[in-house]
């Protein structure tokens, strides 16, 4: 494992235009693998994870092609126009579960046998939540006690009406991937709103959708034609960047080409409760997508505290990390609760929250579902165990740059996964 040694930061100052967004990469990917015709998709994650979408596109017989560097890099995919094909081998989903269960619903109606796999961390992860809805609609479907790999007899499918029973997206596009391709309409009802990116993805690839409330339906049988499409700035990324510039008063951050779709941007009314200012210099929509330039300062008498649970908590599932690592930092502290979730992430993302806090000389109290945090704590740099997860490395990197002394991130390299450029990027925009 790699180790990367954070110093104490004096402000953040700076431009930034993080890589494209993660979930929007790997639904562009899996819907350009499907369509007819040939999709350019631009800005497209740099992260590991959508990589390993295009590799099983790839597998199933669409021809994936990467032309260009760095932030001038296209993604062109030349679809199977419906038709997937038998894999050679089985389709590798790397350390991705949103690759695993949301390609599980693609795939369902062509008439091979197919096996997900990936890596020791991907195997612990639940199945069974795409499981049932899956095996309503035909799916002949055989998990490993309730996890990969996954062995998929694809078979014609038939619509359901399912309601959700967890607040997943992932779960969501599973269903709606499958209901594209089934005979009949699929309908979904979600008790809390997940993001919402499946459905523009799908409207963007020509596919018709309804949405009644919380009701969502999507008719069987439709086709998907190609597209270009420029994929936005992750908000998930820009996350830990957001937070950076708020630990220190006089920051400035500019964050180009963001995306700024509705049911993400909950990290940025929870960041403005805490005492950021925001500025919206610019938006404006692609495929039903919204992409602004965003400028972040900390308003006067610092930051102050918030508590997220409920319908909140799932809506900030992936920034939770990040948010708990600055909680010392704030006047009265964080509380976190509904987050069960993060214990079944790429790792137990609330112990090792905690873990690490501590490791830091922090106060935290855990609970089964979150964490209290208490504000006006100072802390010291210490040795950071990432568990091999993005998420912790990053928040604990940001956690740094207010501590006395240095900070060693063990298993830095997991940034990677959905942020390689992150530790570059955080040592151009650190002034110290």
């Amino acid at each position: 494992m790699s180790i990367q040694i954070v110093r104490p930061a004096r402000s953040v100052q700076g431009s930034l235009v993080v890589p494209g967004d993660k979930s929007i990469s790997h639904r562009y990917a899996m819907l350009a693998g499907l369509a007819e015709g040939t999709s350019r998709l631009s800005n497209f994650s740099t992260g590991a994870d959508p990589h390993s979408t295009l590799g099983c596109m790839a597998a199933l017989g669409a021809t994936v092609t990467k032309t260009g560097e760095g932030r001038a890099q296209v993604i062109e995919v030349l679809g199977v126009a419906g038709e997937f094909k038998e894999p050679a081998a089985a389709l590798d989903c790397g350390n991705s579960g949103s690759t695993m269960r949301m390609l599980s619903g693609l795939i369902a109606s062509h008439p091979h046998t197919f096996t997900l796999v990936g890596d020791h961390s991907l195997t612990l992860r639940p199945m069974e939540r795409i499981r049932k809805p899956l095996s309503a609609m035909g799916v002949k479907m055989e998990l490993v006690e309730g996890h990969a790999p996954i062995t998929i007899q694809g078979s014609e499918l038939t619509a359901i009406d399912f309601d959700t029973p967890i607040p997943s997206a992932q779960v969501k596009t599973a269903v709606l991937f499958a209901g594209l391709q089934a005979t009949g309409t699929t309908s979904l009802t979600e008790s809390v709103r997940t993001r919402d990116h499946s459905e523009h993805a799908l409207k963007a690839f020509g596919a018709v959708l309804k949405r009644d409330g919380e009701r969502l339906s999507i008719a069987g049988g439709q086709k998907l034609k190609a597209i270009d499409a420029t994929v936005p700035g992750d908000i998930s990324s820009a996350a830990f960047f957001l937070c950076a510039a708020l630990l220190f008063p006089d920051s400035n951050l500019v964050l180009d080409s963001l995306g700024m779709n509705p049911t993400r941007t909950a990290l940025l009314d929870v960041l403005t409760l805490l005492g950021a200012k925001f500025r919206v210099l610019t938006v404006e929509e692609h495929h039903g997508e919204m992409i602004g330039t965003l400028q972040v300062n900390v308003a006067q008498g610092g930051l102050k505290g918030a508590d997220i649970s409920g319908a909140l908590t799932a809506q900030l599932i992936d920034e939770l990390p990040v948010l708990a690592a600055i909680a010392p930092y704030t006047r009265d502290g964080i509380r976190i609760r509904d987050a069960q979730e993060l214990r079944v992430k790429e790792s137990d993302r609330i112990a090792l929250v905690v873990k690490n806090l501590k490791a830091m000389g922090a106060e935290v109290t855990e609970y089964e579902d979150g964490m209290d945090i208490p504000g006006g704590q100072t802390l010291k740099g210490g040795v950071i165990d990432s568990g091999t997860d993005h998420r912790i490395a990053m928040a604990f990197a940001i956690a740094a740059l207010r501590a006395e002394g240095e900070t060693e991130i063990h298993g830095a390299e997991a940034a990677a996964i959905s942020f390689p450029e992150f530790f570059a990027y955080l040592d151009e925009l650190c002034v110290r």
